[in-house]
């Protein structure tokens, strides 16, 4: 109102000027009397509102009562008269003098919880009617017996418990003196509309006359069928039950019957699926089918015999498993002596009982019966045990003990000795079982593989030892030359790929789980045409963590260790004659300009362009971080460090820039996109992001606005939108608008949040107050004008 005010004032028009204050503003008197002297003191005020406390309160005049009721000034709360210059007991009220043509209520539905600290919603009902008759709460200029009255309600009242603003329009009896002529244009404009209205009138009655027509025609129908739908001792059909259900309903209009899913694989009606199906009257049937259409019709006949024959095989053949089931079992706990036993995997023995039930195509347990749907849930389960098939392959019952080369592993720990008994039993119900008596000798062929297995686990121990030995700083990363501060005692260092050092830390760490690293794969650092792809600033900066520099005595120890592809080196030269004379960094290889410009523009694609990355927020206390330092419970996620984890990457699955094969020094191409993978990889692996408790991961886009990422926000830290001021590098992020690329918000970037909290003391209030504050009633949107 207030936006409007000020914008309509520039009005020549003083009609347009003042129809803001003409509609909508109203005007109310502060009364003070004076207990001792009845001196009346008033302080006129207007309003564009009035705001009622719903506290307590069911009903809307209730409200408007407590607005406008007396209270008491007294004790340390007296009021100083003028007339008596003395505090003196007084009261205080309010007065309606005059009432907008519209009038607005707004319902106090946020309150300040002082427990919490925090604002909270009530959702009480509250009851009002569409008339309110306000003649009992206006104060006239010569008093009359209408303001003892107590106010009326109209006919038509509601109940709403999350309503909040209720607008009231003026009626009057008054008509009009004077009549408006409408221009002629505007006049057929309406005229239009009114036929187009009533047209679509009649097309609304026509089509309500049509469903009425139609729903009494269907409750004919159900009336004429119901009494003569039961089956009895006259010939009867079966009839999906959903498709009946669906045809009492009348909302929706009846589809030809299908009764498809309750036949089995013979085409005939399946002995499971009786609970979904309803007997009904061969009349019944008649008409339905004459009706509707549909199929096929299952009569008496219908009831396929070879499936209840199945049936009855696999509930004798599910009593025996029972029984058998509990004869194993106590065969399991004698001792086998002797060379009378036969080896069983372990796994084998504590699911063969469900492995034999699938063999019989009868799940564990009685089949689903009771979901009233037509593709119910014993369809789902043949769905998801085909995917499960699918998803992992199982093994049959005793291949778990079987070698890759088809015969007895050599682990005895996945299996066990059983007696001639139990196996008896067992290939009862696994006639095809891989079988191997207790003489039966284990895999050869694993025997030797598990010495060799055994001799390279020792030969990887003793190349990690010797390589550990012989680059004891590489591999605990101390005492590393540095290019901002180049080392005074080396006028050279070499460079090698940060992916090589922790692909060889992490063999050294663990020797037995990871391969020998064998070659230093630095073409990875290299554009196709043989230039490096790095500046000397930008490995001072932001490149620095792709790389890894090694001293001149540390690079001889490599290259008798390792096939190196490329030698790349920085060298720096002392130039000119000056005293003191320029520094130069020459590399070798040189600087690739053409492909370090496309590294560049491809970068800065990929953090305007990304999908699904994470990015963390970090919520602000006092305008200060929470870091670790100030907060001690406040640890890294992980107690492991990220080199110590272990990355596995899928079968099959080489990284094409890293050879860990012996020999191989053959240089493969790389292609900006591939070294940027690389780049990528190494960036996750060495500088990934160590989130502080507290801290919150999200996952965003590029394309994402601002507003999105607030309420993913507001629902992870239960801070509204307007209540939160977000800041990335120092950066203030205020346009709703802008889509997270434009602003910088890039992967792994951290967003720091400082929320705007309610004032939680009540005596610090009245300070904040005498305090010139801009009107946050409209916090959030474009009505705060200036």
């Amino acid at each position: 109102m207030s936006l409007l005010e000020d914008t309509l004032s520039k009005q020549k028009n003083p009609d347009v000027r003042n129809i803001v204050q003409q509609q909508f503003c109203g005007e109310y008197a502060y009364v003070t009397v004076c207990n001792q002297c009845g001196r009346e003191s008033k302080l006129l005020s207007k309003f564009y509102e009035l705001e009622l406390n719903i506290q307590g309160h069911k009903q809307l005049t209730d409200c408007i009562s407590e607005f406008l009721k007396e209270e008491k000034l007294e004790g340390d709360n007296r009021y100083f008269c003028e007339n008596c210059q003395s505090k003196q007991n007084a009261t205080r009220k309010i007065r309606l003098l005059s009432l907008p043509c519209t009038l607005n209520l707004q319902l106090m539905r946020f309150v300040f919880d002082r427990q919490t600290g925090h604002k909270k919603k009530l959702n009480t009902y509250i009851g009002f009617s569409e008339i309110l008759d306000m003649e009992p709460y206006v104060e006239h200029k010569e008093p009359s017996k209408s303001q003892t009255r107590k106010p009326k309600c109209g006919k038509g009242t509601h109940c709403s418990r999350n309503a909040y603003m209720l607008v009231y329009r003026l009626q009057t009896q008054e008509k009009p003196t004077t009549t408006v002529q409408v221009p002629a244009f505007l006049q057929e404009l309406v005229d239009r509309d009114n036929s187009k209205f009533e047209e679509w009138c009649i097309e609304m009655a026509e089509m309500r006359k049509q469903s009425v027509d139609k729903g009494k025609a269907k409750h004919e129908e159900v009336k004429e069928l119901y009494q003569r739908l039961p089956a009895g001792a006259e010939p009867y059909e079966f009839v999906s039950l959903e498709w009946l259900q669906k045809w009492l309903d009348e909302s929706t209009p009846t589809k030809p019957i299908d009764n498809h899913a309750c036949l089995c694989s013979h085409d005939k009606l399946h002995p499971d699926k009786i609970s979904i199906m309803k007997r009904i009257s061969e009349y019944a049937a008649d008409i339905f089918y004459s009706r509707y259409g549909g199929g096929p019709r299952l009569t008496v006949k219908a009831l396929c015999k070879e499936c209840v024959v199945e049936r009855c095989r696999v509930l004798r053949l599910k009593s025996q498993l029972n029984e058998d089931y509990k004869t194993v079992n106590n065969l399991l706990k004698a001792t086998v002596k002797g060379n009378d036993g036969f080896w069983v995997g372990k796994s084998s023995l504590r699911s063969w009982r469900q492995l034999a039930l699938e063999q019989l195509d009868e799940p564990d347990g009685d089949v689903d019966q009771s979901n009233g749907k037509m593709n119910g849930n014993t369809l789902n389960k043949d769905e998801s045990k085909e995917e499960r098939k699918e998803e992992e392959e199982e093994l049959n019952f005793n291949e778990d003990i079987l070698c890759p080369h088809g015969e007895l592993c050599i682990s005895e720990n996945e299996r066990r000795l059983v007696s001639k008994e139990a196996w008896s039993k067992l290939q009862q119900y696994f006639p095809k079982a891989p079988e191997f008596p207790s003489y039966r000798e284990c895999c050869s062929q694993c025997k030797i593989l598990e010495r060799e297995g055994e001799e390279n686990e020792a030969l990887h121990k003793m190349i990690a030892n010797e390589q550990k030995t012989s680059l004891p700083n590489l591999f605990q990363d101390r005492n590393r030359p540095c290019l901002s501060n180049w080392p005074e005692e080396t006028d050279v260092l070499y460079i090698v790929s940060q992916f090589f050092v922790e692909e060889w830390r992490k063999f050294v760490r663990k020797p037995t789980r990871c391969s020998p690293v064998s070659s230093v794969g630095n073409s990875a650092l290299l554009c196709p045409h043989g230039g490096l792809m790095f500046t000397f600033a930008s490995m001072t900066k932001e490149d620095s963590k792709l790389i890894a520099l090694i001293w001149p005595s540390e690079w001889q120890m490599i290259q008798k260790l390792f096939v190196v592809d490329h030698i790349i080196k920085i060298t720096r030269t002392e130039v000119g004659d000056a005293n003191p004379s320029e520094t130069q960094y020459i590399s070798e290889p040189k600087l690739c300009p053409e492909c370090r410009e496309g590294l560049l523009c491809q970068q800065q694609r990929d953090l305007r362009e990304y999908t699904q990355a994470t990015i963390y927020v970090h919520k602000v206390v006092d305008n200060k971080k929470v870091m670790k330092d100030s907060a001690p419970e406040l640890n890294v996620s992980s107690s492991e460090t990220e080199e110590d984890k272990e990355e596995t990457k899928p079968d099959g699955e080489k990284d094409p820039d890293f050879n860990q094969s012996n020999g191989g020094t053959k240089r493969q191409k790389i292609t900006h996109q591939n070294y940027i993978a690389y780049q990528k990889q190494v960036i996750r692996r060495s500088m990934r992001h160590r989130k502080v408790r507290g801290e919150k991961a999200l996952l965003v886009s590029a394309n994402q606005t601002l507003k999105e990422l607030k309420i993913q926000i507001m629902h992870a830290f239960s801070v509204a939108p307007f209540d939160q001021n977000l800041s990335i590098d120092g950066k203030i992020l205020s346009d709703d608008c802008a889509t997270l690329g434009t602003l910088g918000v890039i992967p792994e970037s951290v967003i720091l949040l400082k929320a705007d909290e309610p004032i939680a003391d009540y005596a610090a209030m009245d300070d904040v107050m005498q305090v010139c504050m801009p009107e946050e009633g409209f916090k959030g949107t474009g009505l705060l004008g200036h």
